[in-house]
């Protein structure tokens, strides 16, 4: 796997991913950017969503749970000194779909977050991270 990341002005960069994807990243005004794109901190953030979330979906689909949405919400807690790792996130996801089996759920999250999820595996050497979920059914 390659990336590569290109100065572009002041504080923001272009990544590019080696699958020919691009992406902005920028600080904020009080450092010197012009908040055109997510922080590089938020991205890492955003890769262990995405990660996490392609687990889930997948093990659902395979299990045949007829998923309609699936949403992750990250918070994280960074430590006040340099540098700033992650100390602590915690990864929600809230599923919805119809009939859906919330043991089946409970068990996607677990294999994402224990044995999958190679982002979530990676930063939870340096954060704690706590994986929750909810579910919501859809009405017929």
């Amino acid at each position: 796997m390659k990336a590569r990341v290109k100065w572009l002005e002041a504080r923001a960069f272009v990544g590019e991913s080696g699958s020919g994807h691009a992406v902005v990243m920028d600080g904020p005004p009080e450092v010197g950017g012009r908040n055109l794109g997510p922080r590089p901190m938020e991205m890492l953030l955003l890769g262990m969503g995405g990660c996490a979330s392609f687990d889930v979906v997948s093990i659902l689909s395979k299990q045949r749970q007829r998923i309609t949405d699936c949403v992750a919400e990250i918070e994280a807690q960074r430590a006040e000194s340099d540098p700033k790792v992650f100390t602590e996130i915690t990864l929600r996801f809230i599923v919805t779909g119809f009939d859906l089996d919330e043991k089946k759920v409970a068990r996607a999250v677990e294999l994402s977050a224990e044995k999958y999820c190679s982002a979530s595996i990676m930063l939870g050497q340096v954060a704690r991270i706590t994986h929750q979920y909810e579910v919501r059914q859809e009405a017929r």
